[in-house]
């Protein structure tokens, strides 16, 4: 398997952070290894100063010397750092490979490879293989779960360069880019969902008359639990779920109430309109 070695962020804002940190801890690169540069110099300070990381002069430098960039911008302004790196030739001298991985929430493989590819000969290309990443924000503590996928041009090797890195901050699977919009609107957003259900829960136990401290330690701790146990055991959540529940119960009246109110059918439609949103996006970037 082809080894990668020196590795690129444009952009050093908490995802590419919390990547960092991980590589490091997970001790798949030193850090001499990693540069950096983000048009914000308070960033760059920052991280460079908190991992010992290198700073980069110039956006460009990252492209040109490492062999894996990591395109870590805000999807806004993914078209100019990639029209800024083209301008350079960035993409025209062709030395080495070199694996481009775009972090940036809605940009589709196909709005990376329109900077990338022209007038490149497939050899060339093959040389600049592209891999889109749905991170989420639970890699800021080293529980993230990722969804990928690839373009023709990223081989096997690729593939494992990338998971490499990306399972130093939690778990990661591989899809086709059609798959994508699914995987935003679950695990993607889905940490949201559940600050949503917590938030809900400490409210009624203040209501309750616990105070907010504890009603926030016990919500987390029966969320974190259940978690925990759906991990450890090979069992679907519903049946979980039933086990909780006793007939006539506190649970069962809770859940009765939470059906009475068809709460699944809204959460199940919330999810749907996030992956509804996340192709508008998508179209929006390819048009």
């Amino acid at each position: 398997m082809k080894h990668y070695r020196k590795i690129g962020f444009i952009g050093a804002g908490n995802m590419a952070e919390a990547m960092i940190g991980a590589m490091l801890q997970a001790g798949l690169r030193k850090p001499e290894e990693i540069v950096i540069s983000d048009a914000d110099s308070g960033r760059i300070n920052t991280v460079s100063g908190a991992y010992g990381v290198a700073a980069a002069a110039a956006t460009v430098e990252v492209a040109n010397t490492c062999e894996i960039v990591i395109l870590a911008v805000k999807p806004q302004i993914m078209d100019s750092v990639l029209a800024e790196l083209s301008e350079a030739g960035c993409f025209t001298e062709i030395s080495r490979k070199r694996l481009f991985i775009s972090i940036a929430a809605g940009i589709l493989l196909s709005s990376v490879e329109r900077f990338i590819y022209p007038g490149r000969t497939e050899e060339e290309k093959s040389a600049m293989p592209i891999i889109r990443v749905m991170p989420n924000t639970p890699a800021l503590v080293g529980a993230g779960m990722s969804g990928m996928c690839v373009n023709a041009q990223a081989g096997q090797d690729d593939i494992e360069a990338a998971k490499s890195l990306l399972s130093s901050m939690g778990e990661v699977l591989v899809f086709d880019e059609e798959q994508m919009d699914a995987v935003t609107a679950v695990s993607g957003s889905g940490p949201a969902y559940g600050f949503y259900l917590l938030e809900a829960m400490v409210e009624a136990a203040q209501k309750l008359g616990l105070e907010r401290a504890d009603a926030l330690k016990l919500a987390t701790g029966a969320v974190s639990g259940a978690l925990q146990l759906i991990k450890h055991r090979d069992q679907a959540p519903e049946t979980l779920r039933s086990g909780v529940m006793s007939p006539g119960g506190t649970t069962e009246a809770a859940i009765n109430l939470l059906e009475s109110h068809h709460v699944k059918d809204r959460i199940i439609e919330a999810v749907l309109t996030a992956a509804q949103r996340s192709r508008q996006l998508s179209s929006h970037q390819d048009a």
